[in-house]
């Protein structure tokens, strides 16, 4: 297959660093003025420009200091944000109520929301009974999830271990902006990127080995 390279398969990063060249396939160097003019004129939004100038000032002022719970609160404070909604898996329900008395200390409402909301069965959604032998057979309800923190209109939600796919309809669904503060990962203990610190060291090691 005659894959198309792109910016996982860059080693420079002068898009980052700006002071090297750009390599013959860089999607940035492809870029059309017309484009990035676009795309440019979007951050004039008023929330746009907002939410890219206390993102850098919050990553510069705590970088390495802060945990993300923390960054939660300081970008929410600092976006004047008051009504906090969590979309929370029911797995994750006790690190959601210790993030709720967090977010309520520091002058939040928070409005709740677990993925088993509106409970119905997943077979009423297509899914085979041999599908549903480990996990139960009461489906998970993102839109729903959304539906309920849109109609209490909250300022900004926070993902809590959602399911894969039930993640994205959520963030589809959802009007206000959203961040996630935990990806489930049962295996890692919610720790996805450690399975990409094992594969990393796993072909490095692999090209160790090869020389």
């Amino acid at each position: 297959m005659n894959e198309k390279k792109t910016c996982v398969d860059c080693g420079i990063l002068n898009c980052q660093t700006r002071d090297s060249e750009y390599p013959e396939f860089c999607l940035t160097a492809e870029l059309s003025e017309e484009t990035i003019e676009k795309v440019s004129s979007l951050y004039e939004d008023e929330e746009n420009r907002k939410v890219s100038v206390i993102s850098a000032q919050i990553e510069n002022e705590f970088y390495l200091r802060y945990t993300r719970v923390e960054e939660v609160v300081e970008f929410a404070s600092r976006m004047g944000y008051r009504k906090i909604g969590i979309a929370t898996c029911v797995g994750l329900i006790d690190e959601s109520r210790v993030l709720a008395r967090i977010l309520r200390k520091n002058g939040f409402e928070v409005y709740g929301a677990v993925c088993k909301i509106g409970s119905f069965l997943k077979t009423g959604v297509g899914v085979a009974e041999e599908d549903i032998t480990r996990t139960g057979a009461v489906m998970c309800n993102p839109i729903m999830q959304a539906e309920v923190l849109n109609h209490a209109d909250t300022d900004f939600n926070v993902v809590m271990g959602l399911c894969v796919g039930h993640d994205s309809l959520f963030y589809k669904y959802s009007k206000a902006l959203v961040t996630t503060l935990v990806a489930k990962d049962r295996v890692l203990a919610h720790n996805p990127a450690g399975a990409l610190y094992q594969a990393k060291a796993y072909y490095k090691k692999l090209l160790e080995e090869q020389k």
